[in-house]
C-alpha cells in the first residue's frame, strides 16, 4: 500500500512538473511574441496604437484620417463606436485636431507635432481651423501626407512648416464643391410654407431655382477664394500661382513639389530626419 501510494505520488509529482513547465512556456511564448510582434516600448511610425502619456515622447503625433468634419456627434460615437461607423463612415474632427495641437503647446515635454494625412477632404471650415492652429504652434510643425491630402485636407497641411509626400500621393485638388440631391417626382406637387424666400433652399423635394443656384455660387466663390488665399499665404507662394492651379484637380507628389504644395518627397523617415534637426534629437512619438 505504502510503495502504491508512493508511486502514485511520484506521478502525481511528475504530472505537475510537466504542468508547470507547459505554463512556463506559455508565458515565455506570449512575453516573446509581444516583445517581437507588439513593442510598445519601441512603437514605431504607422503604428497608432500606442497610448503613452504625453510625458514619454518628444513628439506629439496626430492622425487626420478620412473625412474631415468639424466635431463628431457624441452619440454614437462614444456608445456604439460600430453603428456610428456604420453611419457616418471613416471622419476625424478639426476640434479635436486642433485641441491636440494646443496640447502639445501647453505641455513642454512635446517639442514636434506631427500630422498624418490621409483624407480626400471635408469640411472647409475644419481645414481651415487646423491649418490656424498649426500656424500658430510654438513647436516645429510636420505633415505627412500618405496617400492623399486632398481639398481641407490639404488646407488643413497647409498649416504645418514642413509637408511631405510620397511621389505617388494625390495632393491638393484646391476647390469648392456643393452638390444638390433632387427628389422631387414631376407627378407631385410640392407644398411648403415658409417666412423667407429662400429659407428651404436646398431642400430635395422641391426644384432649385435659378436664384438659389446663384445663391449657392456666390457662397462656393466665397469659400473658394478664401481657400487659394490661406494656401498662398501659408505656403508663402504668390496669390496668382495659386489661382493658376486651383482648378480643382489632385497632382501627384513630384508634380505638387514642383508647383510648390509640398517642399520634400518622402515620408516618415525623411520627417523624422526633419524633426531631428529641429529639436537636437531622435522623435519618440505619443499619439492622439
Amino acid at each position: 500500500m505504502k510503495s502504491a501510494l508512493k508511486t502514485i505520488g511520484k506521478k502525481a509529482l511528475y504530472f505537475i512538473g510537466f504542468a508547470l513547465v507547459i505554463v512556463l512556456l506559455v508565458v515565455a511564448g506570449n512575453f516573446l511574441y509581444g516583445i517581437i510582434f507588439n513593442p510598445d516600448s519601441t512603437a514605431t511610425a504607422y503604428d497608432d496604437s500606442s497610448s503613452s502619456s504625453l510625458s514619454d515622447c518628444n513628439t506629439l503625433g496626430i492622425n487626420l484620417h478620412g473625412t474631415l468634419v468639424t466635431y463628431i456627434p457624441s452619440q454614437g460615437s462614444a456608445d456604439d463606436p460600430d453603428d456610428y461607423q456604420a453611419e457616418y463612415g471613416d471622419a476625424v474632427a478639426s476640434e479635436n485636431v486642433v485641441s491636440s495641437i494646443q496640447q502639445a503647446n501647453d505641455d513642454d515635454s512635446i517639442k514636434a507635432i506631427m500630422l498624418e494625412v490621409d483624407s480626400g477632404g471635408g469640411s472647409p471650415v475644419g481645414g481651415e481651423e487646423i491649418a490656424k492652429a498649426l500656424k500658430a504652434s510654438t513647436k516645429p510643425t510636420v505633415a505627412v501626407i500618405r496617400q492623399s491630402g486632398m481639398s481641407a485636407a490639404y488646407w488643413a497641411a497647409t498649416g504645418a512648416q514642413q509637408i511631405f509626400a510620397s511621389r505617388n500621393s494625390d495632393v491638393g485638388s484646391i476647390g469648392v464643391t456643393a452638390s444638390y440631391l433632387e427628389n422631387i417626382n414631376k407627378d407631385e406637387k410640392y407644398i411648403q410654407l415658409t417666412s423667407g424666400k429662400y429659407k428651404d433652399t436646398g431642400n430635395p423635394d422641391k426644384p432649385i431655382t435659378d436664384d438659389e443656384k446663384a445663391l449657392l455660387m456666390r457662397d462656393v466663390k466665397i469659400i473658394y477664394q478664401n481657400f487659394m488665399a490661406d494656401v498662398a499665404n501659408n505656403r508663402n507662394v504668390p496669390l496668382d500661382q495659386i489661382q493658376a492651379i486651383a482648378d480643382g484637380s489632385s497632382v501627384l507628389g513630384d508634380k505638387a513639389m514642383e508647383l510648390h504644395l509640398i517642399d520634400q518627397i518622402g515620408g516618415w523617415p525623411e520627417a523624422e530626419k526633419y524633426i531631428q534637426q529641429k529639436i537636437g534629437e531622435k522623435p519618440t512619438y505619443c499619439w492622439q
